[in-house]
């Protein structure tokens, strides 16, 4: 084989192995005006030939999104502070009524996530930003809202839970019932840059931290902070930066977490009650600036990660694939990114393979033809993949098997 026939080659297989490991099919630039066009188009995976995806578009930053009974979704825009509303793979065009007033008056303020409780898909949970004045200045808290869902209009709406901290930073808040019907709440927020970094530790707030709570909003009362009163009682584990995924692993049974780190050392936790993950004294993260978070990357004292991505990913949503749709991918952990390196226009969704020991062994990036960010990735109730793609132009992905 001549030199330049090598070259032609390895040419080759770059080209055809960046970003979903094998591409054949539909190219980029057909995908990406396919997208646009809002029609179905083809993408290739390592273990799964071909994936259809359906785009529904219309939506402007979608952020989360929920799942009735009924086979209704409900999508926040976290920009607009719009609950919108899709039914049998249609968005309904005017938005859900009712809403209260979400302050949007900063970057990433707004409507954050939606759930339904367990037992009742007609009542839903929120969290937003919420405008509040401090010696005559405008300030931000993160609240948590119930209500009941009245076809197109929320009703009898009650903030349940508002949490201790300015959020200067601006957190981010996910939502997710446990088995036993006790509600998670994170709180982001304690970003170094902004000055915020020791909210991950301060006993007086809740930024930063993960927490648990009974679905009227109050403290569960086996909560492992109650009794020594070291954090504040609605706490369940310490030392976050900024969640923005949650989900139980489909066999162990173990909740997981991502975790945003600033430039490097994006983090999956497997989060246990009582424990602190160290944000932010020890982290194998980076500032914007270049400079490490922490002196030392671990230590015995706090939680060690069970997923490293580096460089980052920003991760969001993420599922533990457990449906019957994708056999292929069976437990696969997907993970939704904001963008990889800090490089706008990078955002795909994650694949992450273990072996039968819980042990990773492959990482495989999906969608990355459409060149934006993901926010949430969840397994529909029939088995399916719904993505949310966070842009202005904005969209709910459903990922399907070709048959």
């Amino acid at each position: 084989m001549t030199k330049t026939l090598r070259l032609k080659l390895l040419l080759l297989l770059n080209i055809t192995c960046i970003g979903n490991g094998i591409v054949y099919g539909q190219q980029s630039t057909d995908i990406q005006h396919s997208y646009n066009a809002g029609e179905p188009f083809l993408v290739n995976t390592f273990d799964v030939d071909q994936v259809r995806v359906v785009p529904i578009k219309g939506m402007e930053n979608p952020f989360s999104m929920a799942f009735r009974d009924n086979g209704d979704i409900l999508v926040t825009e976290r920009y607009t502070g719009k609950l919108r509303l899709i039914r049998d793979g249609k968005l309904i065009e005017e938005d859900i009524s009712g809403v209260p007033e979400i302050y949007t008056g900063e970057f990433r303020s707004g409507l954050m996530d939606v759930a339904f409780h367990p037992d009742d898909d007609r009542t839903i949970y929120l969290t937003h930003h919420k405008r509040i004045v401090v010696d005559g200045e405008d300030e931000r808290v993160v609240v948590l809202i119930r209500a009941r869902l009245m076809e197109d209009r929320l009703a009898d709406v009650t903030e349940i839970f508002q949490a201790e901290g300015l959020d200067r930073g601006i957190a981010a808040s996910k939502l997710m019932f446990t088995p036993d019907k006790k509600l998670l709440m994170s709180l982001g927020g304690a970003y170094m840059y902004a000055g915020y970094g020791e909210y991950a530790q301060d006993p007086s707030v809740h930024l930063g931290k993960l927490l648990r709570l009974n679905d009227d909003g109050t403290p569960v009362e086996d909560n492992p902070f109650i009794d020594t009163g070291e954090y504040l009682p609605e706490v369940f584990t310490v030392g976050h930066r900024n969640i923005i995924g949650l989900d139980y692993h489909p066999i162990t049974g173990e909740l997981w977490a991502t975790e945003n780190g600033p430039q490097g050392g994006d983090e999956a936790n497997i989060i246990t009650k009582g424990s602190n993950y160290g944000w932010p004294l020890v982290s194998y993260s980076r500032q914007y600036r270049g400079d490490w978070v922490s002196d030392s990357q671990w230590s015995d004292d706090y939680e060690q990660p069970y997923v490293i991505w580096w460089p980052s990913i920003a991760p969001s949503g993420i599922t533990f694939y457990s449906g019957d749709k994708f056999p292929e991918w069976q437990n696969n952990l997907f993970v939704g990114s904001m963008m990889e390196g800090r490089i706008p226009g990078t955002g795909h969704v994650e694949r992450v393979v273990f072996n039968s020991r819980g042990e990773e062994i492959r990482r495989e990036g999906i969608l990355r033809e459409l060149k934006s960010r993901i926010t949430d990735i969840q397994q529909g109730p029939d088995g399916k993949l719904y993505v949310l793609v966070d842009e202005e132009d904005g969209a709910l992905l459903i990922l399907e098997p070709v048959l």
